[in-house]
């Protein structure tokens, strides 16, 4: 039976204090809206709305939960919410700004500062097999420092994915749209559909909640610098696990980008967990060499900002 579609709320809607213009995007697990405050500044308004859990139809405010759903449904927007209060500590120019988060509708919503620029997705979509290596490293070296902060934190992103990375149109990147509340709920309801994304999800989010780390952002760090090289994520986690096809980048790009980078990608996307770099610490560390023990010159790094601003504003 195919997943049911929930309808978006209608442009005009108010929503405490804050007017829908139109839907973002939508996904099996919430639907994101461009919104205005009181002021008219512009944010991205992000509703807890699983569709293997609740509908609503069109016409509707309130989503219509079964009454077999409404356990899961519950905890599920506890975690939701929860995940939004924590979020909300975060103030990083590279992780997303939480602003609000509030109750209505019989479901929750976070408000997010709306960015404008495109996605890493797009750009690779747009450039696929052309990125240069600078602008790789580059990026990466940026959002590493956003998920240092996260780790720090002691919380999880669960969803690293070229589309939840976004460029501004400053070119500097930001981590969008956290999955850790999404994970908690597929682990603790064993009957829901999963909600990670295949060919980015670490092997452990196939396994439970328990073997999850930072090692398990770091896999799909390296799923996605294999995006940003290959033009594609690599073969799904699980499938993986039953019989590993993929081919190092070692092997297959070396003639395109530096064999340094090349291996950091395969270091971070072995199957082991503990045979990855184990903190965004370490993977940043040798992201900053383009060969080992040979570091990028500091000046490179502080002025990476120009230099990703000249990168996104040739594409």
């Amino acid at each position: 039976m195919p997943p049911q579609a929930n309808c978006a709320l209608p442009p005009g809607y108010q929503l405490d204090r804050y007017r829908i213009e139109r839907q973002l995007s939508v996904g099996g697990f919430s639907i994101v809206y461009l919104a205005v405050d009181d002021d008219g500044t512009a944010v991205a308004l992000k509703e807890y709305l699983p569709n293997s859990l609740a509908l609503r139809k069109e016409g509707e405010i309130e989503p219509q939960v079964p009454e077999d759903n409404l356990p899961a449904f519950r905890y599920g927007m506890k975690c939701f919410f929860e995940e939004g209060r924590a979020l909300a500590k975060l103030m990083h120019p590279n992780v997303v700004r939480v602003l609000n988060f509030f109750r209505a509708n019989g479901t929750v919503y976070m408000v997010m500062q709306f960015e404008r620029g495109r996605t890493l997705h797009d750009y690779i979509q747009k450039h696929r097999g052309e990125l240069r290596e600078n602008l790789i490293r580059a990026v990466f070296a940026r959002m590493l420092n956003g998920l240092r902060e996260v780790h720090a934190h002691k919380l999880l992103h669960l969803d690293i994915k070229p589309s939840n990375i976004y460029l501004r149109n400053d070119g500097t990147p930001v981590l969008l749209d956290f999955g850790a509340a999404r994970q908690t709920l597929m682990n603790d309801q064993p009957f829901l559909k999963p909600m990670y994304t295949p060919g980015f999800a670490s092997p452990e989010q196939y396994e439970g909640r328990n073997g999850l780390g930072p090692w398990s952002d770091i896999y799909s760090v390296g799923a996605s610098l294999h995006a940003c090289i290959v033009g594609t994520a690599p073969p799904r986690a699980d499938d993986r696990v039953k019989g590993d096809t993929l081919q190092p980048l070692t092997k297959t790009h070396a003639s395109r980008y530096s064999n340094q980078l090349l291996g950091l990608v395969d270091w971070c996307l072995q199957l082991d967990a503990l045979k990855r770099p184990q903190s965004v610490y370490a993977l940043q560390k040798a992201l900053m060499q383009k060969e080992a023990g040979d570091p990028m010159p500091a000046s490179w790094f502080t002025d990476i900002g120009s230099r990703l601003r000249s990168f996104i504003g040739r594409a």
